[in-house]
């Protein structure tokens, strides 16, 4: 979701992007990945939400990525879903997670700025 003043459009310039982050807040189980992608309508429309990972016990709010690779500028509402979340279930609990390792985007909150 979008974050920003609901009812006014977040303009994404032409062959730009921009960072957002979920309304939600995010516990993934130690027994589940979670695969985002972008929806059909805005791919269809230019607009692309990599595909990424969150891995088993990740905690936080998702920084999401909104790529515009159409000549023209882009809007992007607020409280619109824009990526899709996919579960996927093992048949047991991992040996290391995320939070194992302390990831270092492990509790985030808001937009949160590549760490390399």
């Amino acid at each position: 979701t979008v974050i920003g003043e609901f009812g006014k459009p977040v303009i994404i310039p032409p062959n730009s992007f921009a960072l957002c982050h979920s309304i939600e807040w995010l516990r993934i189980p130690r027994d589940c990945l979670v695969k985002i992608t972008g929806k059909s309508t805005y791919a269809r429309s230019a607009q692309v939400v990599p595909v990424t990972p969150l891995e088993p016990e990740w905690d936080g709010q998702i920084t999401i990525e909104i790529s515009n690779t159409a000549p023209l500028p882009c809007y992007i509402y607020p409280g619109e879903g824009i990526m899709q979340l996919n579960f996927h279930l093992g048949n047991k609990v991992c040996k290391t997670s995320y939070k194992d390792r302390d990831g270092k985007y492990m509790g985030q909150e808001g937009i949160v700025l590549p760490k390399v």
